[in-house]
């Protein structure tokens, strides 16, 4: 099943919901990184809620950074999602590795541990939006949904999923329920939906069962009015770094260090940390961007 994300809501607009598969980015990611399984499922998970998180957001070009630092082996993850349905994220340590919890499940809570959850929101001009919430389980779902209820106050329900095989992710994404302001005071409804959301054994059971967004939707809010979007947004890892722009950022050094660059090294390596791709700068770039340094500054001189 192909990557995707869909909108719906029920409760004549009262409840908003969203679901995203991510199996297919989620194992990009495990192979670019080299992802240990309870890194893949913290990267996954945080790659799944970053997706859930920017849908919200109107205005093209707009995205959301998630920042989970804890004091776990893990040392943190990093999440650039955006409305255009693209994702890019690292972990910190990727090679960590811990047994499962008493539940028999990938221990994320502990290899996040205690710490922070941050999130900007970018939405293309002016400041971002920042906030940040402490952490209450490191196991990133739990924790995404107490940011929305406490910085953004949307009374949310997030479950995230990651099954990781010995080949590889075999399902991977997550659903995002939220109660709107005009059906907020429906008491009822609230409980109706925390129980419904409770009772769910998980995300990835129901993706490996066969079942589709659209029928995830009709199982918890079928009798709720529901109402599924047509138009599925179709997701991907991807990340705008490029060769041009590691040679912006070596420019920025200054000439002594790309000289010093070429004396010692013959030349500059730079790795993206969003998504591993490994840049070759050869001393004649480098000393392309020298010439071009004392240009520049004999020109404005």
């Amino acid at each position: 099943m192909a990557d995707q994300l869909i909108r719906a809501t029920a409760a004549d607009g009262g409840i908003r919901a969203v679901g995203v598969i991510t199996t297919r980015l989620t194992e990009e990611a495990r192979q670019r990184h080299k992802l240990s399984y309870v890194a893949t499922a913290a990267l996954g998970r945080g790659m799944s809620a970053g997706l859930l998180m920017a849908s919200s957001m109107k205005r093209p070009g707009s995205r959301v950074n998630v920042r989970v630092k804890g004091d776990g082996p893990l040392g943190g993850i990093l999440v650039d999602a955006g409305l255009d349905g693209t994702v890019r994220g690292y972990v910190a340590n990727p090679f960590v590795e811990l047994p499962p919890n008493e539940k028999g499940k990938l221990d994320v809570g502990r290899a996040v541990g205690n710490g922070y959850l941050y999130v900007v929101r970018d939405i293309g001009y002016g400041y971002p939006y920042s906030s940040t919430v402490e952490l209450v389980s490191g196991e990133i779902g739990d924790d995404v949904a107490h940011y929305l209820v406490t910085s953004e106050q949307t009374p949310s329900a997030l479950v995230l999923g990651v099954f990781v095989g010995a080949s590889g992710v075999m399902a991977s994404g997550g659903l995002l329920v939220q109660v709107l302001p005009k059906a907020a005071r429906d008491e009822a409804l609230v409980e109706t939906l925390e129980s419904r959301m409770s009772s769910l054994s998980g995300f990835t059971p129901l993706l490996q069962a066969g079942k589709t967004l659209p029928e995830i939707f009709n199982d918890l809010l079928g009798d709720m009015g529901l109402s599924i979007f047509p138009e599925r947004q179709m997701l991907r890892f991807h990340c705008g770094c490029s060769f041009d722009r590691v040679l912006g950022a070596l420019k920025i050094l200054g000439e002594e260090e790309l000289q010093d660059m070429i004396i010692k090294d013959d030349g500059a390596e730079a790795i993206c940390e969003f998504c591993g791709e490994v840049y070759q700068a050869s001393s004649n770039h480098l000393a392309q961007l020298i010439v071009d340094l004392q240009t520049e500054s004999s020109v404005s001189g």
